[in-house]
């Protein structure tokens, strides 16, 4: 048995409906691209830094070095500074410039914490340019 779907006539008529099918596709890639991206996106992982390999940048005529030692005193050009003095020994170690960049050491033993509340005190004090000294390396440690 067979049977005739067509109503009739040759002409094509318009169809009013939307294709939904690309739009389904679409919507299915984009949900991938999320569900891959997500847990990507998490800082949750716990990470011992590695030293960087990176080329050495060109230091200043009379680089200010500020070291933060294991034992969280602090040295500015080899000499010991009291952290409550931190600021104005600074400030007499650049002349009151504020924008020449400081050169910050810190012993692999110190706490991040400790170095990020070292940066927090220089950035009060108004000394926005750091750069963090570190050994050089050869290749991948």
């Amino acid at each position: 048995m067979s049977a005739r779907l067509d109503h009739g006539g040759d002409d094509l008529t318009e169809i009013h409906d939307i294709n939904v099918t690309p739009f389904i596709d679409v919507i299915l890639v984009l949900l991938i691209i999320f569900m891959i991206a997500a847990p990507l996106s998490t800082v949750d992982v716990p990470v011992n830094l590695p030293s960087a390999n990176g080329q050495p940048q060109p230091k200043a005529d009379k680089p200010v070095t500020l070291t933060l030692k294991a034992d969280l005193s602090l040295a500015l050009s080899n000499q010991t500074v009291a952290r409550t003095d931190l600021a104005a020994a600074v400030a007499r170690a650049t002349e009151g410039d504020k924008d020449p960049r400081l050169y910050l050491r810190a012993d692999k033993s110190v706490p991040y914490g400790e170095v990020m509340r070292l940066m927090n005190e220089l950035r009060a004090a108004g000394y926005l340019k750091l750069a963090l000294v570190g050994l050089e390396s050869d290749g991948p440690p």
